[in-house]
């Protein structure tokens, strides 16, 4: 069990099973007739898989543009149920088809709230890409389109996920073990 900052992280998914996976995930994006493809990336979280997905759909073929929007539904550590827009994208949807890229799906509330909002602005379509599915905590009935894992109910932390902004450097997705 590696140890970083001085916390035992137990490794749930390695860099090298994520590296797979992203290249299955972009043949599977691939796959699909997507026309004037609009990759979004949702910050924060998102950065590290976004990248990397982005790369490896440039491998399989693809060249989509890509942007980021900064979606908050957290007050002070917690969730407070209001999804707000911090930062906006500033391409137009209307008429592309639009890949929202989210590195961990939940309670659905943030992705629903942001696929709305394309679909609101004209998007011909609006796809979900997210590394991780935490399907037990769903509060909506959304559904991504690509998954790269199912996660088990565990706070998880590295290739892009934090707590209290520690860890997002890691390779790999881990738990940490003991207090964070």
């Amino acid at each position: 069990m590696p140890i970083v900052r001085g916390k035992d992280i137990e490794v749930l998914f390695s860099a090298s099973a994520i590296a797979r996976r992203n290249l299955e995930l972009a043949k599977e994006i691939a796959g699909h007739d997507y026309q004037d493809l609009l990759v979004i990336s949702v910050l924060k979280g998102s950065f590290i898989f976004a990248a990397d997905l982005i790369r490896a759909m440039h491998d399989v073929g693809l060249s989509p543009e890509v942007e980021f929007i900064f979606i908050s539904s957290y007050g002070a550590g917690t969730s407070s149920g209001e999804v707000r827009v911090l930062r906006d994208i500033d391409n137009e949807v209307a008429g592309r088809d639009v890949l929202l890229i989210d590195d961990i799906l939940e309670s659905g509330k943030t992705l629903s709230f942001t696929r709305d909002l394309m679909l609101s602005r004209g998007a011909r379509s609006c796809a979900i890409a997210v590394l991780l599915d935490k399907y037990m905590r769903r509060q909506t009935a959304l559904k991504a389109d690509y998954v790269g894992f199912d996660c088990p109910d565990y706070f998880v932390v590295g290739y892009g996920m934090d707590v209290a902004h520690a860890f997002r450097e890691l390779p790999f997705v881990g738990i940490v073990k003991g207090d964070a």
